[in-house]
């Protein structure tokens, strides 16, 4: 498991790096459709973390998006905030009232079997340079049952040219 999350995080920088090499500036959206070679249940899932990622980091709604989509049992890896539903409410429902313009946009998808990974841009307001983060999660029976993610701030200049996305 440990060696495919690293492959996984490892693809999603490399897609980041080659697509920055394609277009110089921050796309606003680059999702790949739901339909390109995944199998019905990849497509299942990846529809639960993208409406389950949206509705929390779009929208703000923690507590809607958590009764729909998280499992009974949800493990966090996430070293602030712990395992459970309720942790994750308790986390980010105060983190959105003190930042209320904060989004995260979901720039690449990517699936395999029971992992969702999403490449992001997140920010707290929209001025904000940001956070390039990705999250992986694990999708069990519909419902979302496990949470990584690595993050890095977007540095004001890069050594190379490239974007992070």
């Amino acid at each position: 498991m440990q060696k495919l999350l690293s492959s996984i995080v490892m693809a999603s920088l490399a897609l980041g790096v080659s697509n920055a090499v394609l277009a110089k500036r921050v796309p606003t959206r680059v999702v790949q459709p739901a339909d390109t070679g995944l199998s019905a249940q990849e497509q299942r899932n990846r529809q639960v973390v993208v409406d389950f990622y949206e509705q929390v980091f779009q929208r703000h709604q923690v507590e809607a998006a958590v009764k729909r989509h998280i499992g009974s049992e949800y493990i966090q890896h996430n070293p602030y905030v712990g395992d459970g539903a309720a942790p994750f409410v308790a986390y980010f429902v105060p983190y959105f009232q003190q930042h209320p313009q904060a989004r995260s946009d979901i720039k690449r998808v990517i699936v395999q079997g029971d992992l969702v990974v999403l490449h992001v841009l997140s920010r707290e307001q929209p001025q904000d340079r940001g956070t390039a983060v990705v999250d992986i999660f694990r999708v069990k029976d519909g419902k979302i049952v496990e949470h990584w993610d690595v993050q890095q701030a977007v540095p004001e200049a890069v050594a190379n040219g490239n974007t992070m996305f």
